[in-house]
Parts: C-alpha cells; structure tokens; sequence
C-alpha cells in the first residue's frame, strides 16, 4: 500500500462524516467556530481509532464488522435523522437544535464503523504488501484528513443552512437517514 493509497482511503472513509458534519453545519447555522472545529474533531478521532482497533484486533474481529457494520451504521443514522425529523414537526416555533455531545458521539461511531474493516485491510497490507508507515501513522493520516473535510463541511453546511432557515433540521434528518440508506445498499452490491 503507498502513500497515495492511505491518503485516497482517508478521501473515502471521511465522505460519510463529511456529510453528517454538513448537516450539523445546516442545522445550527449560528453555530461559533470553536464548536466547529469540535464537531469535526469528533469525527477525525473517530476514523483515526478504529483502523488502529481493527488492526490490533485483526481477523477475529473482521468478520463480525464486516456483517454488522452497514447494519449498525444505518440504524445509528435513521435514529438520529428520524429524531430530527420528529422533533422538528414536534417543535412549532423553530426545528433547529444544537448539537450536543451524546449525539455527536453517535454520529462519529455511526460514520466511523467501516473504518474498523479498513484497519483490518491494514494488518493484511502490512503482512503481504507492507504499509508505507506504522499503522498508527496510517490512521493519524486518514484522521487528519476526515477532520480537515469534515470542518470545510461544517462551514458549507452553515452557510446553507443560513438559507435554509427553519427546514435545516428536516433536511438534515433525510440527508441522515439517505446516508444511513446509502451505507446499508452499498454493503449488499
């Protein structure tokens, strides 16, 4: 595996959380910057810890993710979304409302889950193939690279969401339970 290869499978496993994290941006418009950078913090944490868990792990724990991850990850999503959405028609005054820790986490683990496959797929690059650098490097890189995408999003996601307005969070909602949706198809193709 090159350098190259780390940094493109940075690219893919962070799009999930960059969705998510431009939805939270839609959501909370007035959201400050600090807050942010730790929404996107979250998520590079995330795609950082579970290769290096996947990895240590290593085939015993390869199968079980493989099986129940799509599986897990969608539920996680259609939850959070279908919160939103209900607590959106629930709410008549306004429908958006901040992210708070206890979801951020479940969103992180939510759109992170795949990447514990991927720190599998590192143990057996680094056993054939090898690995360009240790695979605490390898992950380091694909955090690095989710938190840099994910915080653009956040941003993105605020200026839209400033157009957007009171239909943030129902939008935010769908757009989770289609990556949810999304996650779950692609595990049977």
């Amino acid at each position: 595996m090159s350098v190259w290869e780390i940094v493109l499978l940075g690219i893919a496993l962070s799009m999930d959380a960059v969705a998510v994290g431009m939805t939270n941006g839609m959501v909370e418009p007035q959201m400050r910057v600090r807050k942010a950078l730790l929404v996107a913090l979250f998520y590079g944490f995330f795609q950082f810890l579970m290769p290096v868990l996947g990895y240590y792990c290593g085939a015993a724990f390869a199968s079980a993710v493989e099986k129940i991850a799509p599986w897990l990850s969608f539920g996680l999503l259609a939850f959070i979304g279908g919160k939103m959405i209900f607590d959106c028609f629930k709410k008549e005054e306004t429908c958006a409302e901040p992210v708070g820790v206890k979801k951020l986490f479940v969103q992180a683990l939510a759109t992170s889950i795949d990447a514990l496959a991927v720190g599998v797929s590192l143990l057996a690059a680094s056993t054939s193939a090898g690995l360009p650098f240790s695979v605490w490097l390898c992950a380091l890189t694909i955090g690095a690279i989710t938190f840099s995408l994910s915080a653009g999003a956040v941003f993105l996601g605020k200026k839209i969401g400033n157009r957007l307005a009171d239909k943030a969070e129902l939008v935010g909602g769908l757009i989770l339970i289609a990556i949810g949706l999304k996650i779950l198809i692609e595990s049977f193709l």
